[in-house]
């Protein structure tokens, strides 16, 4: 039992707790600490400084205690929380999937300038809603960047693709959460090797126990050949299993390894990833891929230019390669 302080005020609280937090080296701790108290309170920031001298009752701040010592530890803040926002939208997180990055919203970014640029430069008004496209997230995890698009493109069917079961369980309860479900058609499979049938059979939606292998559907996609999406998008495994001693704890012993490392240099998994993409885009179709700090040199050419035009890179706000985009010759 943690022993509390007669004094149990959000002030004192968080000043315990960032103390706590600082003593056990955990980056941002002032924020990990008033996140973890939020979630405890159920309240927002706001409240939270409104209310400095509040008194926390003894069972939430003990509570809020021993989410501090297994952060200390090294457990990530969104896996005490559950959740972690990208694009705006809260999604449901878990040790299954990898934790959502601010520099994987490049992706989505990309993925909608060059849907619109295509629009423009054939001629046409920009699909806003995605009428009639197909898109495929590959490796899809916590299912963010097919239910980002999702959301930006009300009328576009998806492809979610993921080797982990329990991954495209949490996937499917996000896609549930933000009503995007019925869009979205997840497939358990390495990359896009699809199973056969993985285009014809109808999804089987509804509530998945937490304890309970979902019995995931494939593909609504109608299409009998091979390349059939307009757009691919993956965040695939990249980091280098050498890198893993240097990776933070959080990262290294809490988020799952099949999620992160692709290879002992990282960037093994790019060359069947991209010659699947090449089967399964339809000429014109667009390739978004996010890359790990040090893969550009090695996955830039494999983008032939006999099979691969519109090639481009994107970097992150610390200024690092992120985003490698390209289209079906």
């Amino acid at each position: 039992m943690i022993e509390l302080s007669l004094d149990n005020s959000v002030r004192s609280l968080l000043k315990r707790g960032i103390a706590q937090l600082r003593e056990a080296d955990i980056p941002s701790f002032t924020l990990a600490a008033e996140l973890l108290l939020l979630h405890v309170l159920g309240r927002n920031r706001t409240w939270l400084y409104a209310h400095p001298e509040e008194i926390i009752a003894d069972a939430d701040a003990q509570r809020f205690f021993e989410l501090m010592a297994r952060r200390a530890a090294g457990e990530p803040t969104q896996h005490l929380t559950g959740k972690q926002e990208f694009w705006g939208l809260e999604f449901e997180v878990t040790p299954d999937v990898l934790i959502p990055r601010p520099e994987t919203e490049h992706v989505i970014e990309v993925a909608l300038d060059r849907l619109a640029l295509r629009e423009l430069r054939a001629g046409r008004p920009q699909k806003s809603t995605g009428a009639g496209l197909q898109i495929t997230d590959i490796g899809t995890g916590s299912g963010c960047i097919a239910i980002a698009l999702a959301k930006e493109l009300p009328a576009a069917n998806f492809l979610a693709t993921d080797i982990s079961p329990a991954a495209l369980a949490v996937a499917q309860r996000n896609a549930q959460r933000h009503a995007v479900a019925d869009r979205i058609h997840f497939v358990e499979c390495n990359l896009l090797a699809l199973p056969v049938g993985a285009q014809h059979a109808a999804p089987q939606l509804g509530a998945i126990p937490n304890n309970a292998r979902p019995a995931f559907h494939e593909s609504r996609i109608t299409s009998h050949q091979s390349r059939s999406f307009d757009l691919i998008a993956s965040n695939p495994p990249y980091i280098g299993g050498r890198e893993a001693p240097s990776l933070p704890r959080e990262v290294r012993d809490h988020e799952p390894h099949s999620a992160l490392f692709g290879g002992e240099e990282g960037y093994e998994l790019y060359a069947d990833l991209i010659t699947q993409c090449v089967q399964h885009l339809k000429p014109g179709g667009i390739l978004v891929l996010e890359l790990g700090h040090n893969s550009l040199p090695a996955v830039q050419p494999l983008l032939d230019a006999t099979t691969w035009t519109n090639v481009g890179v994107t970097n992150d706000l610390a200024g690092i390669p992120r985003v490698l985009a390209a289209e079906r010759v």
